[in-house]
């Protein structure tokens, strides 16, 4: 198992705060033998007009590294992954990848930005590392 990312616990408690449950941390999944870990997994109860609750997987980037475009590389790699294997094993998840808003408005808000976000339907969930709150979901 990787070391847990510089904004995993401001994610954890903006996700709390936000009215989820915490329930994988991390989520493990296997498949063929390999042992992967999405960094959390998460509930909301339904509300009385729902039938169902809500069922989260959040992959957390921070997006420090040397280079934006290796940055999201990587990010977008491992998202993919996740949710082939979500999919796979989970289909009742659905997976978040877990930014914080400098990135969102910075990196992702530009034209090769939205374009791995649109074309690969890849879900944000946007956060303030400060405050510790969700500023926005993208799907």
């Amino acid at each position: 198992m990787s070391e847990k990312n510089i904004y995993h616990d401001a994610v954890v408690d903006a996700l709390t705060a936000d009215g989820w449950t915490i329930t994988d941390d991390p989520l493990y999944l296997n498949y063929g033998g390999r042992k992967l870990y999405v960094d959390l997994a998460a509930d909301r109860a339904a509300v009385a007009a729902e039938k169902g609750g809500e069922r989260i997987a959040v992959e957390v980037q921070s997006f420090v590294g040397f280079s934006a475009i290796e940055n999201l590389r990587h990010a977008v790699g491992q998202y993919v992954i996740y949710r082939l294997l979500l999919e796979e094993l989970r289909e009742d998840r659905a997976l978040y990848l877990a930014v914080p808003e400098p990135v969102y408005d910075g990196l992702l808000a530009e034209r090769l930005g939205q374009l791995a976000l649109t074309r690969l339907g890849i879900r944000v969930l946007v956060f303030d590392a400060a405050a510790r709150r969700v500023v926005r979901w993208t799907s």
